[in-house]
């Protein structure tokens, strides 16, 4: 049993992480590119023509914006864009890029309206990139060369980007970068969690602490499990820290000899108590009610 304070040991400086797929992220770059554009797909009637999308005529089906859902906002232009950025501030925007064309787009945009309606810190921005010529060149901006097509931006910066998803995907990115309608504390420092763990003393509660990287896939497909858990058991605290979010938070996975993600310590009275690595919700849940004092047979 390892404390929490000073006397654990330090993992030596070429410290590495990796994903629960075994997939290696050296320390030094903890940020993998985001997603390379997809080769276009033919049945999309989209391409590149030069530096311009071209629009073509079509029968299918078209996006249609519910009736009264004033929760997606749809933009018609860069200007337009921009200015809805701005106006969000710190808040993550998601951003569906579609076409009238796309039976793709036609299935997922319901989905993003549910979200909206249930995550209203998250700003939600409709653009459909054959409107006109205005859309069309707002996508060639942002490099989209496929539809649906979902970017992520925070203060006006892009920090994630999907296409090709279902929805469980989508409704997994909205949680996991839009963090402030969840039950679970963010930390963003050693210093956060030091001041969770005091608060917690008295009432000897247990801190499940869910740390990650803000890229990492098997991070993101737990985190709606760990706001799930977090509504269920006021017995237990749960908390999350991105690593690659800031020097302190990459110290603080060093210090506790954190070498592969998602991995979540289970904390009480200032001592770890034990960990979990890996992604899989029975055993995440098992292991929650083992240090709760439950007994678990698999």
């Amino acid at each position: 049993m390892a404390s929490f304070s000073h006397s654990l040991t330090t993992p030596p400086p070429s410290l590495s992480l990796h994903t629960h797929n075994n997939r290696l992220l050296s320390a030094t770059s903890l940020i993998p590119n985001l997603i390379k554009p997809a080769a276009f797909s033919a049945n999309l009637h989209l391409s590149h023509r030069r530096r311009g999308f071209t629009i073509k005529a079509t029968a299918a089906p078209s996006v249609k914006k519910p009736t009264g859902d004033e929760r997606v906002q749809q933009v018609h232009s860069a200007e337009e864009f921009d200015e809805a950025l701005k106006k969000a501030k710190s808040k993550l925007v998601v951003v569906e890029f579609a076409a009238s064309h796309s039976a793709q787009s036609s299935r997922m945009y319901p989905f993003m309206v549910t979200l909206s309606k249930t995550c209203n810190d998250v700003e939600f921005i409709l653009v459909m990139g054959d409107e006109s010529e205005q859309t069309k060149e707002l996508c060639n901006r942002e490099k989209i060369e496929k539809v649906p097509h979902f970017s992520f931006y925070k203060n006006m910066e892009k920090i994630h980007e999907e296409e090709g998803i279902g929805p469980d995907q989508l409704e997994g990115d909205v949680l996991y970068y839009g963090d402030n309608h969840s039950g679970v504390v963010q930390l963003h420092s050693r210093e956060d969690v030091e001041k969770l763990i005091q608060e917690h003393k008295e009432d000897h509660k247990l801190i499940v602490l869910d740390v990650g990287l803000k890229h990492c896939g098997p991070c993101v497909k737990v985190y709606p499990t760990v706001i799930k858990l977090s509504k269920k058991m006021d017995t237990a605290v749960f908390a999350r820290m991105n690593g690659d979010e800031n020097e302190s938070c990459m110290q603080f996975l060093k210090d506790m000899d954190v070498v592969e993600v998602p991995t979540f310590l289970f904390i009480r009275d200032g001592e770890i108590k034990g960990r979990y690595v890996g992604s899989g919700k029975g055993e995440l849940i098992g292991e929650i009610l083992r240090y709760q004092g439950v007994r678990v047979t698999y």
